[in-house]
């Protein structure tokens, strides 16, 4: 299989180095993969780097995923307007604890496969070595030139924040990884987001002048939504990967709610699914794209990758009770399908203050459905709010006659946020 050839035809190739298939295609390569410990759970912008591991194993080459334990301390400037706070040790050490727990369920760690997958943390290597060491020994195969030259540096000295001494070391840090895997794991391929090119080259230029090897680097394009909104993003904030930040509902419910230009991009990106299967879910799609058959099918392969069947089946199954019978009365909902609803939001409220009915505008303020009683107000006006499936008006009060089961009120807010307000 040739790797460049299967990403390429996907969409996942932005800049190559010169020599870079000619390599993958002469022998058994490793390459590595960073990710930023900046939380303990991996977010859908993560997906990409994950599927490039997962390719390059599939493709009979050995993947690397490296933690930045070290250069999670410092702080990657490139595409940042500001420098971010840096994380204490504790933090980082349970950060990464997480990435790598998320990152086993992808790859095959097994010893026994030639290119089973390594797992490194770059705080094991750079922990021993004393600043003195890392500039004789490092620092002076660099010019300060050249590390200028840098886009994500320009940018920043350019700007009015400027760049502190420590981001500008990172790239030299990077750089330093690949020159350590290169040297100690035979490490000769290094790939990422396209924001990270410079740090990336830094990297192949150490391998060059501190090893006197040839090392090579790839990127793929950073992913963007048609709408001009950030990808991964929602209401809610992040789509996490961890199920409990995340619930395999909500994370099914972003790939349903792709638009039509994303999901013909996004198909070829997230799935494992080969180029005449996608072909022809995109010829289906355009005879009846009000099917959404090619979401479904994005939704349903995401899902599963991450989260397993299992999962996925869970989310559909959810989908349907919140989505299929819109039409239906919540009544209909019985006690355990309102207690199972994977994906809800579950709230408490105490019971006696139906008793002489709430406004709608201040139960939903103090349920924490929404900020503040200004939002909540607007939301209700422009008739984006439920209540059991019922469209709630400024005038509605709620009350101990509207439970179901004598306990529960289903609450909509917009077209995909539900809650389960549970009053006792």
């Amino acid at each position: 299989m040739n790797l460049i050839e299967e990403l390429r035809w996907r969409g996942m190739i932005a800049d190559i180095m010169p020599g870079t298939e000619e390599q993958l295609l002469k022998e058994m390569t490793t390459g590595y993969v960073g990710f930023d410990p900046t939380a303990d759970s991996l977010h859908i912008g993560s997906l990409v780097p994950i599927l490039l591991l997962v390719h390059l194993q599939k493709a009979g080459h050995q993947p690397i995923a490296l933690v930045g334990g070290a250069t999670g301390m410092i702080g990657d400037p490139s595409m940042k307007s500001a420098e971010r706070n840096l994380l204490d040790e504790e933090t980082l050490q349970k950060n990464v604890a997480g990435i790598k727990a998320q990152l086993e369920q992808f790859l095959d760690f097994d010893p026994a496969r030639k290119n089973a997958a390594l797992m490194v943390n770059n705080y094991d290597w750079f922990k021993p070595i004393s600043f003195i060491d890392f500039l004789r020994d490092t620092g002076k195969h660099l010019t300060v030139n050249y590390m200028m030259a840098k886009d994500s540096v320009k940018k920043r000295i350019e700007g009015d924040t400027g760049i502190s001494y420590t981001e500008f070391a990172y790239q030299l840090m990077q750089g330093y990884d690949f020159y350590w895997l290169y040297k100690e794991k035979g490490c000769k391929l290094q790939m990422g987001g396209s924001d990270q090119w410079g740090n990336m080259t830094t990297g192949t230029e150490l391998v060059r002048r501190k090893a006197g090897g040839e090392a090579f680097v790839f990127t793929c394009p950073l992913i963007t939504k048609a709408d001009g909104g950030k990808f991964g993003k929602t209401e809610s904030g992040n789509v996490w990967l961890d199920p409990q930040r995340t619930t395999p509902y909500q994370f099914y419910q972003f790939w349903l709610n792709a638009t039509d230009t994303d999901a013909e991009k996004w198909i070829k990106i997230f799935t494992f699914l080969d180029e005449a299967t996608i072909k022809g879910l995109l010829e289906q799609h355009q005879q009846n794209p009000g099917a959404r058959s090619l979401q479904k099918a994005l939704a349903q392969a995401v899902t599963t990758f991450v989260h397993g069947e299992t999962a996925y089946q869970q989310a559909i199954e959810t989908t349907e009770k919140l989505f299929a019978n819109q039409h239906a009365p919540a009544a209909s909902l019985s006690v355990e399908d309102l207690e199972n609803m994977e994906g809800v939001i579950k709230f408490d409220y105490a019971a006696d203050k139906l008793q002489a009915g709430v406004d709608i505008v201040s139960f939903l303020a103090d349920t924490t459905i929404f900020p503040s009683k200004g939002e909540a107000r607007k939301m209700v006006q422009n008739g984006g709010v439920s209540i059991n499936r019922v469209k709630a008006e400024v005038a509605t009060t709620i009350s101990a006659s509207q439970l179901l089961h004598g306990k529960y009120l289903l609450v909509q807010k917009g077209k995909k946020n539900y809650y389960l307000v549970q009053c006792q």
